[in-house]
């Protein structure tokens, strides 16, 4: 059934909100290219109806932390059909977008800005350019939608196709217009399936699930290992793929740019740190009360998109950074969490089997 919200005003008698509309839907538009964070506050805005095949325009690009592509079409008075091909067939062109290209986008959109300075100052990272584009994401911007085109989109998200809607709807309150914002689908099945490699070919995944670990000033590989855990945290973007993961499930940790650490078996589901507890010598304790090598987001302790996410886990094996395992050819990936279908995942893995003594070990 169609995506619906209500609104109502809190008082001793509560009140409804009447729907209502935006002039055009070119305002939305507008509206998002001045408040990127209406669309996501963990995307960069890299250009806008840039003109891909035909030239027909699309209508926004943007860049995720780990450098693929985001590219958003606002649905405006298309049929379900028209909105959705259209969407297919700009991400064919999007796939196909060289890292000079999208520095040229970036700079007709940006006025002459530099991506790479501006990606690192949003994300903190630099931008590599081996991973630039190397998968995308599709977003269909809707202000109204029918279930024809819910039905499309499952669709094609139950097979891989990384695409999602994102839903406006309006309200009246007296003078003034509230607008809110829904996904239609949970945005951590599009981000998951959004990480196929496709410089690389794919095959089935192969039941083996990937980690990238951020070991430095904001967590502690020393720690992980100590205490059996994997996190990550400062947006949803980094937490929310930790979802995927559920006990018994097999994960390969990396820390990037040094190499493979460990693995594990998970042991429970992501929880916020404010509820997770370590065994220590003392017995159970807050994880904030106890690890002091990072600074795990404490700041964002309260916020449950910001907050730091941990997963505890069984190890196996581990190795420390310094020895961390890293050869030519091996999958990367700077999601938290993800179910690789690149070739080069199945061979990783068989690489590191021969790597991490105990890795055959089951049973949590």
């Amino acid at each position: 059934m169609p995506v619906k919200t209500h609104l109502w005003k809190v008082g001793e008698q509560p009140q409804v909100l009447a729907e209502s509309r935006l002039a055009t839907e070119k305002l939305l538009e507008e509206m998002i290219v001045q408040e990127p964070r209406m669309l996501s506050d963990e995307w960069l805005l890299i250009g806008q109806q840039e003109r891909t095949f035909n030239n027909q325009p699309l209508d926004l690009l943007a860049i995720a932390p780990d450098g693929s592509l985001v590219l958003i079409e606002l649905k405006r008075d298309k049929t379900p059909r028209e909105v959705v091909a259209q969407a297919l067939d700009y991400a064919s062109w999007v796939e196909k977008l060289e890292p000079e290209k999208i520095v040229e986008i970036y700079r007709r959109f940006s006025s002459g800005r530099d991506l790479a300075k501006d990606f690192e100052k949003k994300f903190q990272r630099g931008l590599d350019e081996d991973e630039l584009n190397q998968s995308h994401q599709i977003i269909i911007v809707a202000a109204e939608l029918d279930a024809s085109t819910e039905r499309i989109v499952a669709y094609l998200n139950d097979r891989a196709v990384p695409i999602n809607v994102l839903f406006f709807q309006v309200f009246a309150n007296g003078e003034e217009k509230i607008i809110s914002r829904t996904w239609l689908l949970d945005p951590v099945e599009t981000q998951s399936a959004a990480t196929k490699n496709k410089t690389s070919g794919s095959d089935p995944w192969n039941g083996e699930f990937y980690s990238s670990y951020g070991e430095g000033n904001s967590r502690s590989w020393e720690e992980a290992m100590k205490y059996g855990f994997i996190c990550g945290g400062g947006g949803a973007w980094y937490s929310r793929t930790l979802q995927l993961l559920a006990p018994g499930d097999r994960v390969w940790v990396k820390v990037p740019g040094s190499g493979f650490v460990g693995v594990g078996l998970a042991t429970g589901e992501a929880q916020p740190a404010s509820e997770f507890l370590l065994s220590t010598e003392d017995g159970e304790k807050p994880a904030l009360d106890v690890l002091s090598g990072g600074s795990y987001h404490r700041e964002y302790e309260d916020d449950e998109e910001k907050c730091e996410y941990f997963v505890p886990v069984r190890w196996l094996a581990t190795k420390g950074v310094s020895e961390a395992i890293q050869e030519v050819g091996m999958f990367g990936n700077q999601n938290t969490v993800c179910k690789p279908t690149a070739s080069k995942w199945r061979s990783t893995v068989d690489r590191l089997k021969a790597h991490f003594v105990g890795w055959e070990q089951r049973g949590i």
